[in-house]
């Protein structure tokens, strides 16, 4: 299946993986951005779960990087539990609420990892209610990717 056909599929949880995808970057681009905040030094511990959120989503939106990295079987069992849309929609919900609360002590360009987090928490939680069955992405080391490496 193409990344088009992917698209196509109407699947939520699709576009609940793409959009983790795009989380990734913003989490870890903001997170570095607002370390440097010298007036408000509890943003920083914003910026820092920022930063975890995003190396916790490469790892649950990727999965081919739990073969390739070297990492410890409780954090490898950890992201496994992360595997239905149910419990994807609620680890990405409780993420943008920590970068909703930042927007408490002072608004900042947090508040953009918080709306696209909330938008994957929607699509994953729209692919539960609707029933379809969570769908990797090929393209991200889904179904059959992993296995042909080894």
């Amino acid at each position: 299946m193409t990344l088009a056909e992917e698209f196509k599929s109407r699947n939520f949880s699709i576009y609940g993986q793409w959009t983790g995808v795009l989380c990734i970057l913003l989490c870890f681009a903001l997170g570095i951005a607002n370390l440097f905040n010298l007036f408000k030094p509890v943003l920083i511990l914003f910026a820092i779960l920022c930063l975890l959120s995003a190396f916790i989503i490469i790892f649950i939106e990727i999965p081919l990087l739990l073969r390739i990295c070297p990492t410890s079987p409780k954090f490898d069992s950890f992201i496994r539990m992360f595997a239905t849309n149910y419990t994807r929609a609620a680890i990405y919900g409780v993420m943008s609420v920590i970068q909703w609360i930042s927007i408490s002590v002072h608004p900042t360009s947090l508040i953009a990892a918080a709306v696209v987090l909330l938008l994957a928490s929607i699509f994953y939680l729209l692919a539960a209610v609707k029933g379809q069955a969570f769908q990797s992405s090929k393209t991200l080391g889904g179904q059959g990717v992993a296995q042909m490496i080894i």
